[in-house]
Parts: C-alpha cells; structure tokens; sequence
C-alpha cells in the first residue's frame, strides 16, 4: 500500500440538511468504530483543539500506517432551516411553483431518461402533499356534514318543523368554518409529523434548487465563496485536500472547487481529491439558469490538477446512480478526465440481511455512503478519509462503471462566461 498521506485536510459538505455539524461528526464517530472493527484497523476520533464545533480531528492506523485528519464542515444548514420556515400555504405554494419549473422547462422528461428512483423520489413529495390535502379536506367535508345533520335533527325535534332560513345560513355557515378548521388542523398535524412522512422536507430540498430554475440565490452564493476561500486556506497543509460532497452537496463541492481552481491561489504541493457521493447533479443541471453549475462541470471535468471520484449506487433510488454528471448534463469536455464513475453495490457489499434490513428505507440508503459497509471494497469512506493512500493513489487502478450512464441528454447546455 502507498503510505503517501500522513496528513490530511477533509472538508465535508453536506447535503439540503438541517441538521447541525455534530450530527455528522456522532456519524461519523459512531460509523467509524463500526468499520474498524470490521475491517481491522483502528481510528479515533476527538474534538478539534482550536475548539471548532464544526470540526474533529481523526487518528487512524491502518495497514500498520498511522495518519491523521482534520474534517471540517461546510455548514450550509442554518440557509436550509430558514428554507424550511413557513406556513402550510407557502409549501403548497411552493409544491406548484416547483413543479411547474420542473414540467414546463421539460428537465423532468429528460431527468426520466437517466433514472426513475429519483425522478420518483421528487415526485412523491408532490403526490404526498396532495393525498394529505385529500384526506383532510375529506374529514373536514365529513365532519361539517355530520355536525350540520346533527343541529338540523335538532331543530326539528324543538321546533317540529325545519328552522327558518336565516336559522338554516347560520348552521350552514357554522358547518364550514368546521370544515375549514379541521382541514387546517390535520393539515398542521401532517406537517408536525413530517419526520415520518419527509413530504415538506423534501418538497422544499427540490423546491431550494428549483427557485431560481437552476441558478444559486444570493444567500447560498455568498456561503460557497466562504467556502472557496476555507479550501484555499487548507490547500496549504496535509499532504491531501480532500473535498467531499454529498447528495446537492455533490454539485456545490463541484462550485467550491471549481472557484478555488480558478482563483489561482491554490498551493500546488498537496494533492486535491473530490469526493462526489449519492449525487442528484441532474436535478440541478437540467434547469434553464444553471449556466454557472454547468460551467463549473467542464471546468473540473478537463483538469490535471485534481483526482474526482464519483461513488453512487443502483440501491439508492434518491441518487442518480451511475450517471456520469458531466456527460449527462452535456457538457463534457473534448479532453474529458473526471470523473471516475464508481458503484458502491449496495447490495455485494452489505451482508444479505443488512441489505434486506436497509434496501426499502430509501432516506436511510441515500446516507449509507457515510456509513460501515460489512464488506468494502475499494470503497471505505473511512479509510478515504484517514488512511494512508490519497484518492488517486486509492483508485488509480480502478476502471470506471461498466454500466454508467453518459448519454447527454441534458437540454439545456449552456454556461456562465
């Protein structure tokens, strides 16, 4: 094994996820210590000593090699809690306005060509919102017809005769303030309980992306230079910068790099790894205004300077599993270098009963990238991420997906200046 990397810098960006950084350093610690002792090596993980909370440092011996990393979170997640404010009406709002840039821009059409399990995956939350107005304007129907029947039989055993019509508006009136209250609160109570159905979350995960048909709203292009600017700082130690994005973080880690490439003010001495897991590139390439996003797709796609590797698998139906984001969204350079389309195969590299345990949670799959596998391969995102080899040393014998996707069927094709 090429014990190159003793020292190495790892910044983490998430996906469109609430959930603060030590959610994701408690995953990793807890996953970490799972893979070990699977795998045989050793690793710890402690706070970092500059007392950032976004950060943890990680010592591991693998393979009789000692390593260290700092892993730092890219946080994005307060922009994300604030996406998530708001009344029911809004999302409902929303649910249309994304759906209509989606439909009427064709991007879903094209996005269907690719795969369906993220194509479904978007639209379940549309089809969710829907039965939940369905069944709570259904009750609230049910429940002023009942209320209004009972007052009616009412009138009629005290006045023997039915009531007058000024006495019949005020019930009828009554009877659908009923309906409108009970609709609202089951529809209150839908949203309460979101953690169980994820219909508001991931309506406004797609929604975020689809505001702008494509194009980074102010706020979040505002945070990736921040972010830019932190992977110009860590470009000057370790022996490995290694930049890794998950789900929509996948395409804003592909900004991030792109920008610090551009900036010139990256140091040349370490080497640069892009990690891309469980991506939904498509979901975000594929709208009209993503000129930057695209851009930024052939910038990396033709450099020397960097090592990408693409890990997705065919059992997490919220990714686009296999498909090349560069050629899909074409834009794929004359010279096309990166990146490395890899399959994590889910099902080989989980026992059988881990695999029927985790393969129909979809939610709990798309973050299995983050997680211990029972048996890895030359995919182990802890000893990606604190071993010795770097990632182009990890993968350089590693051809890519037999089975990716590269057709390019991406309508929209152009890119920012």
């Amino acid at each position: 094994m090429d014990s190159s990397v003793s020292h190495r810098r790892v910044l983490f960006l998430p996906g469109f996820d609430p959930a603060p950084a030590r959610a994701h350093r408690e995953r990793y610690r807890r996953e970490g210590a799972a893979q070990a002792e699977i795998s045989g090596y050793e690793i710890a993980v402690s706070s970092d000593p500059a007392q950032n909370p976004h950060a943890w440092q990680v010592r591991a011996t693998i393979d009789g090699h000692e390593t260290q990393a700092q892993i730092d979170v890219l946080v994005w997640s307060d922009l994300v809690r604030a996406a998530m404010e708001g009344g029911i009406s809004a999302r409902y709002l929303q649910m249309l306005r994304t759906a209509w840039r989606y439909i009427g821009s064709g991007a879903i059409w094209r996005l269907m060509r690719l795969r369906k399990g993220p194509v479904i995956a978007a639209l379940y939350p549309v089809a969710a919102l829907l039965l939940q107005a369905a069944i709570a304007v259904i009750i609230g129907a049910a429940a002023s017809y009942l209320a209004f029947s009972a007052s009616e039989r009412a009138m009629i055993a005290i006045e023997g005769d039915r009531s007058t019509q000024s006495g019949f508006l005020l019930r009828a009136g009554s009877a659908a303030l009923l309906a409108l209250w009970v609709t609202w609160r089951l529809l209150r109570l839908f949203k309460d309980r979101d953690g169980w159905f994820l219909a508001h979350y991931l309506m406004q995960d797609y929604a975020y992306t689809a505001a702008r048909d494509g194009a980074y709203p102010p706020e979040l292009s505002d945070r990736l230079a921040g972010f830019t600017e932190k992977l110009i700082a860590a470009s000057g130690a370790g022996d490995e910068v290694l930049l890794v994005g998950h789900s929509s973080g996948a395409y804003l880690a592909v900004t991030v790099l792109a920008d610090a490439l551009r900036s010139g003010r990256v140091a040349e001495a370490p080497r640069i790894g892009l990690l891309t897991l469980g991506q939904v590139v498509p979901m975000a390439s594929f709208l009209p205004r993503a000129d930057r996003l695209r851009a930024d797709l052939a910038y990396l796609a033709a450099s020397e300077c960097i090592t990408w590797v693409d890990v997705t698998a065919p059992g997490d139906g919220c990714a686009f599993a296999l498909c090349d984001p560069v050629a899909v969204s074409g834009v794929a350079p004359a010279r096309k270098l990166w990146p490395r389309v890899i399959s994590a195969a889910f099902s080989q590299t989980l026992q059988p009963q881990t695999w029927a345990r985790l393969r129909w949670r979809f939610f709990r799959l798309h973050f299995q990238y983050l997680c211990a596998f029972d048996r890895p391969g030359d995919y182990d995102y802890f000893a990606i991420t604190a071993g010795p080899q770097s990632l182009g040393d990890r993968f350089a014998g590693r051809a890519a997906s037999a089975s990716r996707i590269e057709a390019p069927v991406n309508r929209y094709r152009s890119m920012a200046a």
